[in-house]
């Protein structure tokens, strides 16, 4: 997540287009293996701590929160492909979403 976070200075808690920032598709580092690292490091501390400390409860959340985290990836990806120049393009390079060689 922290790698993800160095690569793309772009990164928000909202999903926007930062054109006063002169916001452009960031395909390197990170970037370069899946759409979504930093889902992905949230998606591995949603499942890890809870296996880490045995919480059934905990694991259960972890893999509802997951569920978010991909219905978000739809949407953000839909305003992605339309309002930021070179993302459909982005999206053929890099393939999979948030798991290497799965999604």
């Amino acid at each position: 997540m922290l790698r993800a976070l160095a690569d793309n200075t772009y990164a928000s808690q909202l999903i926007r287009i930062q054109a006063e920032r002169g916001q452009h598709v960031v395909d390197t580092g990170v970037y370069g293996f899946v759409r979504h690292p930093m889902y992905l490091g949230a998606t591995l501390m949603f499942v890890g701590a809870p296996l880490l400390l045995g919480s059934v409860c905990g694991l259960l959340v972890g893999l509802a929160t997951i569920g978010f985290l991909v219905l978000r990836i739809f949407g953000e990806e839909k305003l992605l492909a339309l309002d930021l120049e070179g993302y459909r393009a982005y999206r053929e390079k890099v393939r999979y979403r948030l798991l290497p060689h799965v999604w």
